[in-house]
């Protein structure tokens, strides 16, 4: 079984509100960009937040500058695990990643929220006796394994909209 890698921290000195997955699934990895299975209610959720209604059409690139214009971080609890499949169940030996050491570098950082309870369960158990004080806020998973209509999601996710610049 081959390790899966998560992507680079997509941050900068203006982040906020940093999201926090498990570990790319397979679509997302085979193209290098978070959150690409088309099912994934992940660009609908923040385009609604953002009042960007067509973010999920744009370029990759012109999403994440949209992401940062306003405060908004992206990055996975996992940095490397064994796993079959996209399923936060599969993964296998997990390498935790360093999310103190991220958080303690953003300067502006307000809050945390785990994106599903797989990235919750790991990202508070990693934070636990850190120095970090900023909010910690579970949401349901974007997935399309977990099946919620769409606006019991969005309604979820409206907690973020406090740290959206």
């Amino acid at each position: 079984m081959t390790a899966k890698r998560a992507f680079d921290p997509v941050v900068d000195a203006g982040t906020r509100i940093l999201i926090l997955g498990s570990l790319p699934g397979e679509a997302s990895l085979a193209v290098s960009q978070y959150y690409a299975h088309p099912r994934n209610a992940f660009w609908r959720l923040m385009g609604d937040l953002l009042d960007q209604p067509d973010l999920y059409e744009r370029a990759y690139a012109d999403r994440l500058t949209a992401l940062r214009a306003r405060g908004v971080g992206l990055w996975d609890t996992v940095a490397e695990a064994e796993r079959i499949g996209s399923l936060d169940t599969a993964i296998r030996l997990p390498v935790h990643a360093d999310l103190p050491g991220l958080a303690a570098a953003l300067p502006n950082l307000q809050a945390i929220a785990f994106n599903g309870g797989k990235a919750a369960q790991l990202g508070r158990r990693i934070l636990a006796g850190s120095a970090i004080t900023t909010e910690l806020i579970d949401l349901p998973s974007s997935s399309p394994a977990h099946a919620r209509p769409f606006a019991e999601k969005q309604q979820q996710w409206s907690v973020l909209a406090p740290y959206l610049g």
